[in-house]
């Protein structure tokens, strides 16, 4: 079963003004991209709607994260069953900035996967190691204590709204990239724990993206790995060569 390719842009607290936001939907809608990629895009919050509204159909949009709750007293936070009601049909969640920054754990992650599942949304699920724990060997280790608490809720069913994003912290945002020999082989660790804890159905059909100062310059030796599926891209999906990344199949 082929496994289509997918290319993500998590703007995170970017743009800083509405006029990028707007120069930022115009390149993409101006775009030559390649109709056989999945394409999604993560504005901050505020920009969700403006965005869904004004951008291209054949590219979705995704929101940077959500609660675990339809509605009440949590100030700050965005609800699943809001997102559905604007129509917005992807939420990232568990991304290192999140784990790290806001320290949530795999568990809570879990819960709001559960929680957004429950309401239709398709979820972005962000896993991966830092720097001490790649150094150490724990690699695998880390990714599959990551992914477990999510197995134990989800039902074999869910995992076809699921894009595993594999991210080495140590990659994020620093300029380092892992290497494809080490993309690789966290990728097919990652399915081969899939294979071994759900099915091997889930295990061949779940896409599993790659994230970590992903460019123009590296995304089409990355994209020939068999198995990595595509990439969810920070800093670069700022910038034109943005759409380099997504044509990177066919570059």
């Amino acid at each position: 079963m082929a496994r289509q390719f997918f290319v993500g842009g998590n703007f995170k607290m970017n743009p800083a003004s509405r006029k990028d936001k707007v120069a930022l939907v115009k390149l993409l809608n101006e775009a030559e991209l390649d109709p056989a990629t999945e394409v999604v895009v993560s504005p901050p919050a505020l920009y969700l709607i403006p965005v869904k509204e004004s951008i291209r159909k054949d590219i979705k949009v995704a929101a940077q994260n959500c609660y675990l709750k339809d509605s009440g007293a949590f100030t700050g936070e965005i609800s699943p069953a809001q997102l559905v009601d604007s129509e917005i049909p992807y939420v990232i969640l568990g991304h290192s900035e999140r784990r790290t920054l806001f320290h949530e754990t795999s568990d809570f992650i879990a819960q709001k996967t559960r929680a957004a599942l429950d309401k239709g949304l398709s979820i972005i699920l962000c896993i991966g190691e830092t720097l001490k724990e790649r150094e150490a060997g724990e690699t695998a280790q880390v990714c599959e204590e990551q992914l477990k608490p999510v197995v134990a809720l989800l039902k074999e069913s869910d995992w076809s709204k699921i894009v595993i994003a594999y991210e080495p912290v140590w990659a994020i945002g620093t300029g380092k990239v892992a290497t494809p020999q080490q993309a690789q082989e966290a990728h097919k660790d990652i399915r081969t724990y899939l294979s071994k804890t759900i099915s091997s159905n889930v295990a061949e059909s779940t896409r599993i993206i790659y994230g970590g100062s992903v460019n123009a310059g590296n995304c089409k030796e990355l994209s020939t790995l068999p198995d990595v599926d595509g990439f969810l891209v920070g800093g670069a999906s700022l910038k034109p060569e943005f759409v380099q990344i997504v044509n990177s199949k066919k570059l």
